[in-house]
């Protein structure tokens, strides 16, 4: 489709009728439906072909012309029966005064041909989003949701047809709250919705569902598990292609490898950002990355009381975001200066830096009965509250009757760019140095701040209890 915007004032109502005269200063054209779609996954660098039907007419040029500025393929079925699908809206002083569609369903024999020209290039892309807008191009979709599926690729839909079933085999369906009342869902309750979204999925035939419900946000239901994500506070200012944004981040984070959960969780923060814009708007990956990154962090009240497998997670997310990760390692037991200008210098040289601390079991091994002084919580705590410590990561318990109270398998799953230890230490006898030199990663030594030592203080504290 192409989305037209006439803007201009209105301080009159016309002699003609009791309609407001709208003096026309800016025009502007932009792609949407299905092109809306095409348009965020480029936003977010993914790679991206439009295939649909369109007039053999000026605007079907237009929309070509601007589908190429956002650097997206198009191959796009021309007809001459029918006219590109466009819709005018007039607006002023930032309100709609009327919408003006020009469209026609487009006939079987176009749906046909475009099922035909999408088996020659479905091989060629590993991902399909169907975007449904009920206007006869897709008249084919259970066919072509099969041929996708025979070759093992994750399809995703956005559908409009309250009958379900003709998205047969799809991975995932992602209808509104309305679209999913007409299709049979109940929604007096959350459990309703569970249920009754299970019930459609098995007699629909497809695999999942995640429904966007407004301002109760959204929710990724499988056949095992649901999960509500709230939606997110931000002052609304256009709902406009917000579906567009959901689907298009969904499809790219489960292109990057999250699962539906994970991806559905960043497809609610993208929906968050693009309200707040005016129009059909797309999110950028800088905008994303800084608003899951917020999300993250948020979600934890102490970094250490993440799972390990979640921290992993999000340090992961962090790398593919280009960030590098640092990590060090120690007992940590009081917390001194020395400590904390050694953190920071660890920290400046990456963006975000992962402190291994041995367990409290372990620091008892190394430094004897009487350490640690402070419990692996407590040392947590402290560490976590450091501007300079992004993850705070324990190590060193027994594991049946064998125990290491080195991090090598800590570093061997974090997979760090930088390992950090003290001046005190070699380089070749750094733990954990061979599997970052193998990453072609960065090992460097720190030297400490004199006079300050945790045994040293332990010491002058003894005395003074003398």
């Amino acid at each position: 489709m192409l989305d037209r915007y006439w803007n201009g004032d209105s301080q009159r109502i016309s002699p003609e009728a009791p309609v407001p005269v709208v003096k026309i200063s800016d025009r502007s054209d932009k792609v949407g439906g299905a092109a809306n779609v095409a348009r965020n996954i480029a936003h977010l660098d993914g790679q991206v072909t439009l295939m649909g039907i369109v007039g053999h007419d000026e605007n079907a040029m237009l929309l070509e012309n601007l589908l190429a500025s956002e650097n997206i393929k198009s191959n796009l079925l021309k007809q001459d029966d029918q006219p590109t699908i466009a819709k005018l809206r007039v607006i002023s002083r930032h309100q709609q005064v009327v919408r003006l569609d020009f469209e026609q369903t487009f006939a079987a024999k176009h749906a046909e041909s475009l099922k035909h020209e999408f088996e020659k290039v479905v091989l060629d892309h590993d991902f399909i989003v169907f975007s449904d807008y009920n206007k006869g191009s897709l008249a084919c979709v259970t066919e072509m949701i099969a041929i996708a599926r025979k070759h093992d690729k994750c399809v995703l839909v956005d559908p409009k047809n309250k009958d379900l079933s003709l998205y047969k085999g799809a991975n995932v369906l992602t209808p509104n709250k309305h679209e999913f009342i007409a299709a049979g869902g109940l929604t007096d309750s959350e459990q309703s919705i569970a249920d009754s979204a299970r019930e459609i999925m098995k007699l629909s035939g497809f695999e999942s569902l995640l429904l966007t419900r407004s301002e109760q946000g959204m929710s990724a239901i499988t056949h095992n598990e649901k999960i509500d994500l709230p939606a997110q506070e931000l002052e609304v200012s256009d709902v406009t292609g917000a579906g567009d944004t959901v689907i298009a981040t969904l499809a790219v984070m489960m292109a990057a490898g999250l699962d539906l959960s994970d991806a559905a969780k960043i497809a609610n923060l993208a929906a968050g950002i693009v309200v707040a814009k005016l129009g059909a708007a797309a999110v950028s990956p800088e905008e994303l990355y800084q608003v899951t990154n917020e999300s993250l962090f948020a979600s934890q009240s102490s970094h250490y009381q993440t799972p390990f497998d979640e921290a992993l997670k999000h340090i992961r997310f962090a790398r593919r975001s280009g960030e590098k990760i640092v990590f060090t390692n120690g007992c940590f037991d009081i917390l001194h200066a020395g400590h904390v200008r050694y953190l920071e210098q660890a920290r400046a040289l990456g963006d975000r830096l992962v402190v291994g601390v041995n367990s409290d079991e372990s620091v008892k091994r190394l430094k004897g009965e009487s350490r640690p002084i402070n419990t692996i919580e407590q040392r947590a705590t402290v560490l976590t509250g450091l501007a300079s410590v992004d993850w705070v990561v324990p190590f060193g318990e027994i594991q049946g009757d064998e125990y290491d109270d080195t991090p090598y398998h800590l570093i061997d799953a974090i997979k760090p760019d930088v390992l950090v230890k003290g001046g005190d230490y070699r380089v070749e006898d750094i733990v954990g140095a061979d599997i970052v030199h193998k990453l072609k990663g960065q090992v460097s030594t720190i030297e400490f701040v004199e006079g300050c030592s945790t045994t040293r203080t332990i010491e002058s504290i003894k005395k003074l209890g003398k």
